[in-house]
């Protein structure tokens, strides 16, 4: 047999043993898919007498704003496939038009679609500005301070996103993206993740892409460190743009022939969610809606683990009730309750140091006997794997005063 050809098979004979792995991650990954749909079979949701909760997405884009390929009937399909209430969305800004105007606004099917910007600041600084302003573009040229004392005094919100690049950390903005799918993307194994793209994506492509989550160890400490000297919010952002992938043989009118795309809305969409807590007399709308997420009354759900509707974290002291997100005054002792649909493992932090942990239980009382800020984390670790370092829930603290 010729050299060249003996090289040939132990080449393809390396390609084959390579698979191995990966022909057992897609029975593991089908094996995980089973346990979540079990998990989710056995939850049991206490409704909140007080609040309606209402899920949906951070941080999304279509083509109007460019860096991306996704269209409004796509978004739009896969908002309602998921049964959102909300997707607040962040079009990239233009000096041609106001993209935050021409995007999506207003009730779509199911869902409530807000009108937002991506927005940049002269100082290297961006965030998700809801709503959007015809002169974001503009005022990229202002410094970071200028740009939020302006559009606070239009009563719009200012979110960091990727605060792993912000500078201007003593700035008043409202709160961080603690997690982006985006961000959280990058850090993955290309590898890996390309021989799990083409054994398992297709069979499960939600559970492939939460594989890869990793807790944000590092959005969280620096969320930790401002809270606890005065109130923010917590989020998490999906970074929607369904623009990965590839095609061939296709045309500009968008028909493709060969089309093989990772991100689809619907599929990013299902993985992480924010879930927000609205009083029950009033109506659900734009501005309340926003009013919510800026007070904290607010969860980030992974919901590609288990649905986390009806999670809870309340104080209580005397004849004080308060929820996450709320200051509560310290009268001897606050009364921290959390709950979960699901028996999970839940953490308290205090200015994001760890003071309670308890697991195999569906809720928790902890005695807060100390001022500081307090969040809640909660873990399946029965999903195995890297569940129990990569959270099921992230809560917004309460503040104890």
């Amino acid at each position: 047999m010729k050299l060249w050809k003996k090289i040939l098979l132990v080449l393809l004979g390396i390609l084959l043993l390579v698979q191995i792995p990966f022909v057992y991650r897609r029975f593991q990954l089908g094996a995980l898919a089973e346990k979540i749909n079990r998990l989710n079979a056995q939850r049991k949701e206490i409704p909140n007498p007080n609040f309606k909760e209402y899920k949906g997405i951070i941080h999304a884009h279509t083509s109007l704003g460019g860096h991306s390929t996704g269209s409004f009937e796509e978004l739009i399909h896969g908002a309602n496939a998921n049964d959102l209430d909300f997707v607040l969305m962040t079009e990239h800004t233009t000096d041609i038009y106001d993209s935050s105007a021409l995007t999506l606004n207003g009730v779509y099917g199911k869902t409530l679609f807000v009108g937002g910007h991506e927005a940049n600041t002269i100082s290297g600084d961006r965030f998700l500005l809801l709503p959007g302003s015809a002169e974001s573009f503009a005022d990229a040229q202002m410094e970071t301070a200028a740009f939020l004392e302006k559009y606070h005094a239009e009563n719009k919100l200012a979110l960091i996103t990727y605060p792993e690049k912000f500078k201007s950390w003593d700035a008043n903005f409202d709160g961080i993206e603690v997690f982006s799918l985006h961000t959280n993307a990058k850090k993955a194994n290309v590898f890996c993740a390309l021989f799990d793209l083409v054994w398992s994506y297709s069979s499960y492509p939600d559970v492939t892409l939460a594989d890869y989550f990793e807790r944000p160890a590092e959005n969280l400490a620096k969320f930790d460190e401002i809270a606890a000297q005065r109130r923010i919010t917590l989020s998490a952002g999906s970074d929607a743009h369904s623009n990965i992938g590839f095609h061939l043989f296709g045309d500009d009118a968008g028909n493709k022939i060969i089309n093989f795309k990772i991100d689809r809305y619907w599929i990013i969409f299902r993985l992480v969610r924010q879930h927000v807590l609205v009083e029950r007399d009033r109506p659900f709308n734009r501005e309340n809606l926003l009013d919510a997420i800026k007070k904290g009354h607010s969860f980030v759900g992974f919901d590609v683990l288990g649905d986390t509707t009806g999670f809870s974290y309340a104080a209580e002291s005397g004849a004080e009730n308060k929820m996450q997100g709320d200051e509560i005054a310290l009268a001897g002792t606050v009364k921290l309750k959390a709950s979960a649909p699901q028996t999970a493992r839940f953490v308290v932090f205090r200015n994001g140091e760890k003071v309670f942990e308890a697991d195999d239980t569906s809720e928790i009382t902890f005695d807060a006997r100390e001022k500081g800020t307090y969040r809640v984390e909660v873990y399946l670790d029965q999903l195995g794997r890297n569940f129990n370092l990569t959270p099921w829930i992230i809560s917004n603290p309460i503040y104890v005063k």
